[in-house]
C-alpha cells in the first residue's frame, strides 16, 4: 500500500495528525458502562420518526446542487450530473451486535439499497460500521460506477465482491480528477477498525468534493482540531458543509465534536450552509437525541450562520436552506 508523507504511519497503524487520546482508566470506562445501561427516556424518539418519502424522479432531473439526507452520515449528493452516496450505511442497526446502538430510529431508511438509482461514485470516510455496511455495499455494488476510500478500506471491499479496479484508495491531501470533479481526501481526527484488534490499521478522513460551481464539504467523523482550517483554506470556500453532530461526549471530545465546535468547523472551512450529520439514526451516546440538532441551532444563531435541518428523506436544495429550516423533531 502506497503511502504518501501527510499521512502519519507508524508500527503499521496510522496515526492522527495532532495528539488524539482515545484511553480511559478504569474508572471512567466503568462509568460510561453504567450510564449506557441506565438509559434514559429522550436517548431515542418515543415513537418512531416518519421519513420523508423520496421523489427520486424529482431528485435527479433538478438541475441545483441538493441533497438528500438519510440520518446518520448517510447521505445522496446530486449535482453537475453527478449522483455521489457518502458512507453507505442503510442498515438496521450500526454494529455486528443490534443491542449496541439499537436499531434505527426511522425503522427504515427512507429508500432501500435496491432503491437507490444508479450511482457515479460511492465515498467511504473511514470503515466503522456505522459508515460503511457490509449489506449495502454487497447490494448496491454493482450500481456503482467507482469507490473512493481512504487507505486501507480497499481490501474490505474487494473481500466483499467488488471489484478491484473499481475502488480508489487515497492519503490525505490527494486529490483525484474524476468525471469532471476534483475528490480531495482530506483529514479527520479520529479512528478506525472493525474487529476491536484492528484499531488504526485503516485511515480515516474527510471530503472536499469540487465541482464546475459546486463545492461541498463532508467532515466524517473528527474531534474538533485545526485541519478545519487547513482544508477551508486548501480547498474552500464551500457551498455547504456537512459536519458531524452527534454521539460526543466529554470523555471522548477528542474524537466527536460537541455540537459548538461543529459550527466552529463550518466557519473554518468557510462554508455557506451547515448541515449536521451523524444524528437523528442511533443511539451511540448518553445524550438526548435531539440534543446535538438543539446545540447546534443555538450555537449557529449566536454566531450568524445558516444552518437547514432536513428530515430523513428529504430533498434538501443547497440554494434553499428555508424548506429544511423546521425544527420537526420537537
Amino acid at each position: 500500500m502506497e503511502r504518501k508523507e501527510s499521512v502519519r504511519y507508524a508500527g503499521r497503524k496510522f496515526d492522527n495528525l495532532i495528539p488524539t487520546s482515545m484511553a480511559m482508566g478504569p474508572a471512567t470506562t466503568i462509568a460510561v458502562m453504567i450510564d449506557f445501561m441506565k438509559g434514559g427516556p429522550r436517548r431515542q424518539p418515543k415513537e418512531t420518526l416518519a421519513a420523508e418519502p423520496v421523489d427520486m424522479a424529482r431528485f435527479l432531473s433538478d438541475e441545483r446542487p441538493q441533497a438528500i439526507w438519510f440520518g446518520h452520515s448517510t447521505f445522496l449528493l446530486r449535482f453537475e450530473g453527478k449522483t455521489l452516496l457518502v458512507d453507505p450505511m442503510l442498515g438496521r442497526a450500526p454494529s455486528p451486535f443490534p443491542a449496541i446502538g439499537g436499531k434505527r430510529f426511522s425503522g427504515q431508511p427512507p429508500l432501500a439499497p435496491e432503491e437507490l438509482p444508479p450511482l457515479d461514485a460511492v465515498l467511504i470516510t473511514h470503515d466503522h460500521y456505522d459508515h460503511l455496511d457490509y449489506g449495502t455495499v454487497r447490494q448496491i455494488k454493482d450500481k456503482v460506477g467507482r469507490f473512493f476510500v481512504p487507505y486501507g478500506v480497499r481490501a474490505h471491499l474487494i473481500r466483499w465482491g467488488v471489484a478491484p479496479d473499481k475502488i480508489e484508495e487515497m492519503g490525505w491531501w490527494d486529490t483525484v480528477s474524476w468525471n469532471g470533479l476534483t475528490l480531495a481526501c482530506t483529514p479527520a481526527r479520529h479512528f478506525s477498525g472493525r474487529r476491536g484488534v484492528d484499531r488504526n490499521a485503516t485511515l480515516w478522513c474527510s471530503w472536499a468534493i469540487r465541482g464546475r460551481d459546486t463545492n461541498v464539504f463532508c467532515s466524517g467523523d473528527s474531534g474538533y482540531g485545526p485541519h478545519f482550517k487547513e482544508i477551508g483554506e486548501r480547498f474552500g470556500p464551500f457551498d455547504a458543509a456537512l459536519v458531524e453532530c452527534g454521539q460526543y461526549d466529554p470523555r471522548w471530545e477528542a474524537i466527536h465534536m460537541m455540537p459548538e465546535m461543529t459550527v466552529q468547523a463550518h466557519l473554518d472551512v468557510r462554508a455557506k450552509l451547515l448541515i449536521p450529520i451523524h444524528w437523528g439514526a442511533f443511539t451511540l451516546a448518553v445524550h438526548d437525541w435531539t440534543d446535538p440538532v438543539e446545540r447546534a441551532a443555538a450555537a449557529a444563531r449566536k454566531l450568524g450562520v445558516t444552518m437547514a435541518t432536513p428530515r430523513i428523506g428529504q430533498v434538501l436544495a443547497f440554494g434553499a436552506p428555508e424548506e429544511a429550516a423546521q425544527p420537526w423533531w420537537r
